[in-house]
């Protein structure tokens, strides 16, 4: 039964996840995050996650919430007058409904590669619009898994699960919980991949490259916005690749890099 609840003060403690925390003090103190939207939200409770709060505009609840509404049970369902939930700094209800998750416990690297033929490696991608793309990108396409380096932004931001559209939720990933690169390149050659490095490089072979379409398991690894690749990262990868460019441009954002890399080497 829909469990709703009214408010008309946003200093409640229960709406603090919307209206006060911060994204390092919902990960780091309060072990939530923000799905935004019908879509991503539903994605989100296919995938099992267990939601703790909804905050909802008035409108939505016999609307497009109802059906999210009741598959929620008797979680709290808050909602206010829009004059109310307009003064939600930074938070605005562009899609008329948010809802406070629990992180789900982190995944094994090991176990995002043990049926994985090709996967995508994130090295210190920071920007949460990049990572959000490159998942959808990522589900969109046929990759089996990602893996994040440990200085990558967080899947579970805001933006980068919005900007997902909740394909954080339909991909294998996990975090490399080694050092970075020396011991996570030993995991993945160990696990049997190939790996490739997305770099400008004088060794560079192209992503159309037969020696890449041909390897059973492929590890395409993306470095961050500016900088790429770091150096021992190339230097420990059985490839370098690139895509082929022209008019002089040598390179593209990271999330188009990877929808072009992930729909040329996908899986045959």
């Amino acid at each position: 039964m829909a469990n709703i609840i009214v408010c008309d003060d946003l200093r409640s403690d229960a709406l603090a996840p919307y209206a006060r925390l911060t994204e390092g003090q919902l990960r780091n103190q309060s072990g939530l995050f923000i799905a935004e939207s019908g879509t991503v939200i539903g994605h989100a409770l296919d995938a099992g996650i267990e939601p703790v709060s909804m905050l909802a505009e008035r409108r939505h609840i016999e609307g497009k919430a109802a059906a999210l509404i009741e598959r929620l049970g008797d979680t709290p369902v808050y909602t206010a007058p829009d004059e109310v939930l307009e003064t939600l700094t930074g938070y605005k209800l562009t899609r008329g409904v948010l809802c406070a998750m629990k992180r789900p416990a982190p995944a094994d690297p090991t176990s995002v590669l043990k049926h994985a033929r090709r996967i995508s490696v994130l090295e210190n991608i920071v920007d949460p619009t990049n990572i959000g793309t490159i998942f959808r990108n990522a589900a969109a396409l046929g990759m089996d898994g990602l893996l994040l380096s440990p200085a990558c932004c967080d899947p579970l931001h805001r933006r980068a699960v919005r900007v997902s559209t909740g394909s954080v939720f339909q991909i294998p990933w996990a975090r490399i919980d080694t050092s970075w690169p020396a011991e996570g390149m030993k995991m993945l050659h160990d696990a049997g991949f190939t790996t490739a490095a997305l770099a400008l490089d004088r060794n560079s072979i192209s992503i159309e490259d037969p020696l890449l379409k041909q390897a059973d398991k492929l590890a395409l690894i993306l470095g961050t916005e500016g900088t790429g690749l770091m150096a021992e990262t190339i230097a420990l990868s059985n490839h370098t690749t690139l895509i082929p460019m022209y008019n002089g441009v040598d390179s593209l954002n990271v999330a188009a890099a990877a929808v072009v890399a992930f729909w040329e080497l996908r899986r045959r």
